[in-house]
């Protein structure tokens, strides 16, 4: 277990603390300390894989695990003899960090880019690509699909259709709210690709809605982005969206 904290620089402090005094704190203050030092962010939905050393993500279940068994031991929940509940925390702390939250703590997954040779510059979609997020408010799971529309030009980078998807899963498993979710995805692939268009729009079932508060299982979430020539001829918006029903 770790020793007792060392004190915690806040954002304009001067406080710097030697390879030994990290080493004595747990991961997630070491983690903390180097996000601070650097003036970064670190929101819910923000990836942290950057500030994240090797082995370090093992250490992190571990005091998650820790963390979660005094949640249900304050929730009165008897982990000893209660055998549906001997291993929660270790499963939870292993989901949190390895599934539904692992966007924030590995790199952007590999992701190959092609010349646009033939200079394709005409609409493309992708989708209804699955998604699966949770909610920042109560981290509840939203389970919804995405469909992306692309216009290429002669010198955007083309990717595989495959890798749309692997970026909205690196993008969505974060603890956040759809608007964001579908802005964050809209700004990596428009830097990725470079398109003179690019549209998204989302679709998304939110389990707050159905577990707590008004309990209403039949809303749904939709919203979109729109950017470059999307944005600025409505025929082509059109034509995206009319396609979308089509699917």
């Amino acid at each position: 277990m770790p020793t007792a904290a060392l004190p915690m620089p806040a954002s304009t402090s001067t406080v710097t603390l030697d390879d030994a005094e990290l080493s004595r704190l747990a991961a997630s203050e070491r983690i903390r300390y180097r996000l601070v030092a650097a003036d970064c962010r670190y929101h819910a939905n923000d990836n942290i894989a950057a500030y994240i050393r090797d082995g370090e993500l093992d250490e992190l279940r571990t005091e998650v695990e820790a963390h979660m068994h005094q949640v249900l031991k304050a929730l009165v929940i008897d982990t000893e003899s209660d055998h549906n509940t001997q291993e929660t925390a270790k499963r939870v702390a292993k989901m949190f960090l390895t599934e539904v939250f692992r966007g924030r703590y590995v790199p952007m997954p590999s992701v190959t880019e092609f010349p646009n040779v033939e200079r394709l510059n005409e609409l493309m979609i992708v989708g209804p690509i699955t998604v699966r997020s949770a909610c920042s408010h109560h981290l509840c799971p939203i389970l919804g699909r995405v469909w992306i529309g692309i216009l290429p030009n002669e010198h955007s980078n083309l990717i595989g259709l495959s890798k749309y998807a692997r970026i909205c899963e690196w993008i969505m498993s974060r603890p956040q709210i759809q608007e964001e979710a579908v802005t964050m995805l809209a700004n990596e692939l428009q830097d990725r690709v470079k398109p003179d268009g690019l549209a998204i729009v989302m679709e998304a079932d939110h389990f707050c809605m159905h577990w707590r508060g008004v309990k209403d299982n039949d809303s749904m979430m939709t919203n979109s982005v729109m950017r470059g020539a999307f944005l600025k001829d409505a025929n082509l918006r059109r034509e995206f969206l009319s396609l979308l029903s089509k699917k």
